[in-house]
């Protein structure tokens, strides 16, 4: 669905008011800015609903690492990752921990569009491409 620019400015207005002063989202505003759209339904509301959702799904992205391992991490391990990871993105980063065997070895880090891939099978499928 394309999305109309007075839809996307829109959109843009009411995540900007749903962020204070730190660059923090608030959840409760979220979900007046959707109860009060929803209920009102102004022009095109659903194109900006849908760019809304967009912007605050990206944002919240932005503050959650994934941290993914073929086994779990020791608690020494997962705290050094949350300092390290904090110290780069803020204190308001969450993480979350998964295990991935596929991955062989190594982690694979991944903050919005960041990702830091340092596993054994991404060594391999580079050396792959790289003999092709």
């Amino acid at each position: 669905m394309k999305i109309s620019k007075d839809a996307l400015r829109s959109a843009r207005q009411l995540f900007r008011a749903c962020v204070d002063s730190n660059g923090r989202l608030h959840n409760s505003r979220v979900k007046r800015v959707v109860k009060r759209v929803a209920e009102e339904k102004p022009r095109n509301y659903l194109a900006v609903l849908t760019a809304f959702a967009r912007f605050v799904r990206l944002e919240t992205e932005k503050r959650t690492a994934v941290i993914e391992s073929v086994t779990r991490l020791s608690n020494e391990m997962r705290e050094q990752l949350r300092v390290d990871l904090q110290k780069k993105y803020g204190e308001d980063l969450t993480l979350e921990f998964f295990e991935n065997p596929s991955l062989i070895g190594g982690l694979r880090v991944k903050v919005g569009s960041h990702v830091w891939d340092g596993s054994v099978a991404a060594k391999l499928e580079a050396l792959r491409q790289s003999l092709a």
